[in-house]
């Protein structure tokens, strides 16, 4: 994380582990001042900690990983190359207007061509390179019925915030029996989560129950891949929504996530607070431009998405191509997954 900030020295950055002790007792040992900045990750409460920093004029951030993160889930520990520090809320969560909310709403676009134009050119190196949030899982040619509409439906995982916050906690099964019941003749293709797969996270529906509800599960194949292949995207609240709209495809919403309600999107919900109409360049720009920050995966010094995309396609390529590294990445996530439930069976 560190590399995130280097607006402080080092020194001045300390992490609090509430294992150990209150939150905030921790932060007083660290030298919690009233001029400190304290950061929270995701939508997590600290009521105590909040309630401080409220009586005390202390500044609250929220931190989250960006949408073009890594080669490898966040789940498995994997280095982030970008993240979001969020100023009123946090992007998932449409209970409260987040700075990526604010952006969307108010930023004058007609005034920086500029970045639209950077906004349509990372759009088709997107494209091109077969780029996702995570980047891991093979490049494959799908074959669907070419005489039906072809739906992607996007499992979540199920105790995420974004679920809680934007989807009134709906389920995956939830989600698949009212495609199925809505849309009846459309060729229904499930892709599960991957942090649901790998047994990080829940959300796993049996292959029996699923397919009752659709026509065909994929997995262990890129985001990429799928989204070439489906005409649709039906998703609660996922970024794979908002990928569907990069790739050029129809999407429908169940809950309310941060590309919805700006004219691009088909959704069940509305937020009263979004009113613009956007182009789908003035959401790419503020969704990978202007909102995160990234770094560059070569040094970890602050860098443009531009060059993360090009990094990131080279350790793609390079995980393709050689079979030490293609060992050494699943023996880190399996180690990684060990080693993550041996800690949480202690705590």
């Amino acid at each position: 994380m560190r590399p995130f900030f280097s607006e402080y020295e080092p020194h001045n950055i300390h992490f609090i582990n509430p294992l150990w002790s209150t939150p905030l007792n921790l932060a007083h040992k660290k030298g919690l001042k009233n001029e400190s900045h304290i950061y929270f990750w995701g939508r997590k409460s600290f009521p105590e900690v909040e309630e401080f920093a409220q009586n005390n004029n202390i500044k609250i951030f929220r931190v989250e990983d960006g949408f073009i993160r890594s080669v490898g889930l966040g789940s498995d520990l994997t280095q982030p190359y970008s993240q979001v520090i969020d100023t009123r809320g946090i992007y998932f969560d449409p209970t409260v207007e987040s700075d990526l909310e604010n952006l969307l709403q108010n930023y004058d676009f007609s005034s920086n061509k500029e970045l639209l134009e950077r906004a349509k050119n990372i759009q088709n190196e997107i494209i091109k390179n077969k780029l996702s949030k995570y980047n891991f899982d093979a490049i494959k040619s799908l074959n669907f019925p070419k005489d039906k509409t072809i739906a992607l439906v996007t499992g979540q995982v199920e105790d995420d915030a974004s679920i809680q916050y934007g989807a009134n906690g709906k389920t995956n099964l939830e989600l698949l029996q009212a495609v199925k019941q809505k849309y009846p003749d459309r060729y229904i293709v499930f892709k599960p989560h991957p942090d649901v797969l790998s047994g990080n996270r829940i959300g796993n529906i049996s292959n029996d129950e699923a397919l009752k509800y659709c026509d065909e599960i994929v997995s262990d194949v890129s985001m990429a891949s799928v989204l070439e292949a489906v005409d649709e995207v039906h998703t609660l609240t996922s970024l794979t929504g908002f990928e569907g709209l990069v790739y050029g495809k129809k999407v429908f919403t169940y809950g309310l996530p941060f590309y919805a309600g700006w004219g691009l999107t088909i959704d069940e919900q509305k937020c009263e607070r979004r009113t613009k109409k956007l182009m789908l360049e003035e959401l790419i720009a503020t969704t990978y431009l202007l909102y995160p920050r990234y770094i560059s995966p070569k040094n970890k010094e602050l860098c443009e998405v531009e060059e993360v995309i090009k990094e990131l396609k080279k350790q793609k390529d390079a995980l393709k191509n050689s079979q030490y590294l293609r060992i050494k990445f699943t023996v880190y996530n399996f180690c990684s997954r060990i080693l993550q439930k041996l800690l949480s069976m202690v705590a």
